[in-house]
C-alpha cells in the first residue's frame, strides 16, 4: 500500500511539474510576443494585412520548423528575429536557449 501511494505521489508530482513548465513556457512565449524588438511581434502581426501567426499555426499552415526558419532567416519585410528574442528579459531570466524560446512563442501562439 505504501509503495502504491509513493508511486501515485511521484506520478502526480511529475504531471504537475510538466503542467507548470507548460504554463511557464507559454508565459515566456507571451512576453516574447509582447516585447521582442521593443514593441512586440503584434505591432506587425496583429495588423490585418500581415501574416496572422496564431491563425496560421492553429490551422496547421505554419509548422514549427517553418516558423523557426522564418525567425532565424527573416522573410519578406520581416527581419531575423531570434537574436532579438534572446534579448527579451523573460527569456534571459528563464535561461532558455534558442530552441526553448522558439518553442515558447510557438506554444503561446498556438494557445492564443
Amino acid at each position: 500500500m505504501k509503495k502504491s501511494l509513493a508511486t501515485l505521489a511521484g506520478v502526480m508530482l511529475i504531471t504537475l511539474s510538466g503542467a507548470a513548465f507548460a504554463d511557464e513556457s507559454e508565459d515566456v512565449g507571451k512576453k516574447i510576443y509582447e516585447r521582442a524588438f521593443g514593441r512586440g511581434c503584434g505591432s506587425c502581426h496583429d495588423i490585418a494585412s500581415n501574416p496572422q501567426l496564431s491563425a496560421l499555426i492553429k490551422d496547421g499552415k505554419l509548422d514549427r520548423a517553418s516558423f523557426e526558419n522564418t525567425l532565424k532567416a527573416g522573410k519578406g519585410g520581416m527581419p531575423k528575429a531570434v537574436e532579438e528574442i534572446m534579448k527579451v528579459p523573460a527569456v534571459v531570466k528563464a535561461g532558455y536557449g534558442e530552441d526553448q524560446a522558439v518553442d515558447a512563442i510557438y506554444a503561446y501562439l498556438k494557445s492564443k
